[in-house]
């Protein structure tokens, strides 16, 4: 039961919520947020570089080569015990043209990671980013219409489609376990579920990025997967964090389309958000911790102005506790090893309530 203005106040010296926050076991037994890896998803760059090159707006993240990208994530499921991994592909402009036709190629970086993963045995979820802008010589999510100009960026949103259709039926055949459109193109999730299972792929899922809004907060990810825009901007196609009721237009049509999970980006900025997802749907919610979220951590914490192991943890478990059941975040391999620490034990955090519940 919830307090309402007509019930009595405790008096304050009778009832002292401090009681229960007197020592780290009481408050271990309390918590009913919890955060594990299990919850983590580690975003990998990977490319045809002959050496890991390190991100400098993004500190301790690197663009992997390909068989490096296969041994690090060896190494973070028998160290960390992080089992899940979604790959961007870091395209030589060389490869780039106008529909991104390298997305679908046997050749991409993306594509052979996950067969070298899979000849390997890798132990992992593995997730592929389902885009353009990575691929384009535009820097845009799809092929451009004809109305493009140097202010105004129309993707052609049917013709985005088919070729969303032939990169996915790819990356599922190279081994993806799920394929994620992050586009915001209309009817994707539709087009891509369908051309999976004509190809009889119907065991590999969608993770949708349903609600992505148009932020400001992706620059370092632009940096690292390289794949920014030569004009315009992407706000004709994702959301304008503006509209407060939007998602459920974008949700409900991705879950009636079949998704198997959906996602809210990013995470931090849209709490609210997240949350009313996760009281409207059934399937997994998942939520992206994005690069200027880390980014900005990461600069105050190099400036004394925050702790960052304190401040990641506590970041993280808000996005659970808002009721993200998955959580893509370059925050994983440190949050698996702070997680192993006896001193985090305070920091145990999130919801396994359900939508009904809650």
């Amino acid at each position: 039961m919830l307090y309402h203005e007509a019930m009595p106040v405790p008096d304050p010296l009778s009832h002292r919520p401090r009681r229960l926050r007197r020592s780290p076991v009481l408050r271990d037994a309390l918590a009913d947020v919890t955060l594990s890896t299990s919850n983590l998803i580690l975003p990998l760059f990977v490319g045809d570089m002959s050496a890991p090159v390190p991100v400098a707006s993004m500190p301790g993240v690197n663009q992997w080569p390909v068989s490096d990208a296969v041994d690090y994530m060896s190494r973070l499921i028998s160290e960390l015990n992080v089992r899940q991994f979604i790959l961007f592909g870091v395209t030589p402009n060389s490869r780039k043209d106008a529909t991104g036709s390298f997305a679908a190629s046997d050749d991409s970086p993306v594509n052979r990671t996950l067969r070298l993963a899979r000849e390997r045995n890798i132990d992992a979820v593995l997730y592929a980013d389902l885009c353009f802008c990575e691929y384009t010589d535009h820097g845009h999510c799809g092929p451009l219409s004809q109305v493009a100009h140097a202010s105004h960026a129309d993707v052609d949103n049917d013709r985005t489609l088919e070729l969303l259709r032939t990169t996915a039926v790819a990356q599922a055949h190279a081994g993806a376990d799920f394929v994620a459109p992050s586009g915001m193109m209309d009817g994707c999730v539709g087009a891509v579920r369908s051309a999976l299972d004509e190809a009889g792929l119907y065991e590999r899922g969608i993770l949708a990025y349903s609600v992505k809004y148009a932020s400001n907060f992706y620059g370092p990810f632009r940096d690292a997967g390289q794949g920014g825009m030569k004009f315009g901007d992407r706000k004709g196609y994702q959301m304008d964090y503006r509209r407060s009721r939007e998602w459920q237009t974008e949700v409900l049509a991705d879950v009636h389309q079949g998704a198997d999970i959906v996602m809210v980006k990013p995470a931090l900025a849209y709490l609210d958000v997240i949350h009313q997802v996760r009281q409207s749907v059934s399937v997994p919610v998942a939520a992206y911790h994005v690069s200027g979220e880390f980014a900005m951590l990461h600069a105050a914490a190099h400036r004394g102005w925050v702790d960052l192991k304190q401040g990641a943890l506590e970041a993280t478990t808000a996005i659970r506790r808002a009721g993200a059941d998955l959580i893509l975040s370059y925050f994983t391999p440190d949050l698996a090893r702070w997680l192993n620490e006896s001193s985090v034990s305070d920091h145990r955090t999130s919801p396994s309530r359900t939508p009904e519940t809650r």
